[in-house]
């Protein structure tokens, strides 16, 4: 693969080149569709955990996206597994626990720096012929045909294909350029995320603890290179007072609310690195397909992280866009079709719409704190726990491996 390969026609242009983004690119031209991917990001400073410090939760379904997209492989060694969820509600003892030996002792997903997923995508990238990568570049305009839609980059360069692709996030000017509009509210919330390091293993185990400014989840990772246990912490708070955020604490105080807030069993727990915080809001477009355009992940649906199910939405797009692409070429049919495109949003706009709605109520049922509401949580998450199909149910939600999957998730079921 080159940058600015001296080629403008492809079967595949996809906008955006972030997590989703990427790994469609890598997915597709897997598959020997020509693809170009433009990407307002530089590569290099893409890598570093100074433009991204998160982590991401890849469920069991979603590594299928990422072993499609020749990466797997490479992120084991960076991927720890979540064994075992517990859910809190502030200060009370855990409420319900999660344990993969409930689940044919398949582990929740994995834990993995979004910084190594992109060096790993970039890298694979480099290496596949038939994936032109056009980055740092940005697309000032497209113009839709009958046959073909062409993508205007800012250097002047036109590229074509049958099919657009939005990967370009929650801002989408993919989005806004087909006219689609949104749905979605702030939270008034926002996330401070950062990476810790603490006295005693984590076991695999993911805290989700419900507390009255938001949730706070600690998230197990791979040990550093000195051999130190980490976890990487999404901690949730009100947005009003900046002055009062935890992301504004020097270091003493901030590890003092740190140790008031993990359980016992982590030991001492401080701070490593830097951190980030990223404001919170649902935001949902009306549509996911113009003619000869698509949109994926969060150029057409941006949830709340309290369930971790944000980039595995994404990938459910992705999973389902590519079997369409697929089926079409081995049937000789274009591959950006109105047939197609209503395929496609049919199939995945319901499905995402049921997870918004899900994460949007528990971050308002836990957050609640009105006379009532901690008994009705309490009984709710007691019934879960006593009822097995409930709690099966929502194991698999976690997998990834609940509803109707994409072909290329199936087995994950």
């Amino acid at each position: 693969m080159a940058v600015f390969e001296k080629r403008d026609i492809f079967d595949i242009i996809i906008v955006g080149g972030g997590l989703a983004g990427l790994s469609l690119a890598n997915l597709l031209a897997a598959q020997n569709f020509s693809t170009a991917c433009v990407d307002i990001s530089d590569p290099k400073l893409a890598m570093t955990t100074g433009f991204d410090g998160r982590t991401t939760a890849i469920s069991w379904a979603s590594r299928k996206v990422l072993d499609a997209a020749n990466i797997w492989n490479d992120l084991i060694p960076h991927a720890n597994p979540i064994d075992e969820i517990q859910i809190m509600d502030g200060d009370s003892p855990t409420l319900l626990t999660f344990d993969k030996e409930e689940v044919d002792n398949r582990n929740f997903g994995w834990i993995i720096e979004n910084h190594l997923i992109r060096k790993a995508l970039y890298t694979q990238a480099r290496k596949t012929e038939n994936l032109t990568l056009f980055a740092p570049e940005s697309v000032q305009d497209f113009s839709i045909g009958k046959q073909h839609a062409k993508a205007i980059l800012k250097n002047g360069r036109v590229l074509q294909a049958p099919l657009i692709i939005g990967a370009d996030g929650r801002n989408s000017f993919t989005r806004e350029w087909m006219g689609i509009s949104t749905r979605g509210w702030s939270y008034k919330q926002q996330a401070i995320v950062c990476n810790v390091v603490h006295e005693n293993p984590h076991n695999n185990i993911a805290i989700e603890n419900f507390r009255e400014q938001g949730p706070f989840a600690v998230l197990p990772m791979t040990n550093d290179e000195q051999g130190r246990n980490r976890s990487s912490v999404v901690w949730t708070e009100h947005a009003v007072n900046k002055n009062s955020s935890a992301l504004n604490y020097d270091d003493t105080v901030f590890n003092a609310a740190l140790n008031a807030r993990f359980p016992d069993f982590y030991g001492e727990v401080e701070l490593t690195g830097q951190r980030f915080s990223f404001p919170l809001g649902l935001k949902h477009a009306h549509n996911y397909i113009a003619p000869r355009m698509a949109l994926v992940a969060e150029a057409a649906h941006a949830m709340h992280p309290i369930a971790g199910q944000g980039l595995n939405m994404g990938f459910r797009d992705i999973a389902k866009l590519a079997d369409l692409l697929i089926a079409a070429r081995e049937d000789g049919v274009d591959l950006g079709s109105n047939a197609l495109l209503h395929s496609y949003q049919s199939a995945r706009r319901m499905d995402n719409m049921g997870m918004m709605a899900a994460t949007d109520g528990l971050n308002k049922l836990f957050g609640s704190r009105l006379p009532g509401i901690g008994m009705a949580r309490l009984l709710g998450v007691r019934a879960v726990s006593g009822f097995a199909p409930a709690k099966q149910f929502f194991m698999k939600q976690a997998m990834g491996a609940a509803g109707v999957l994409p072909q290329l998730l199936k087995d994950a079921s």
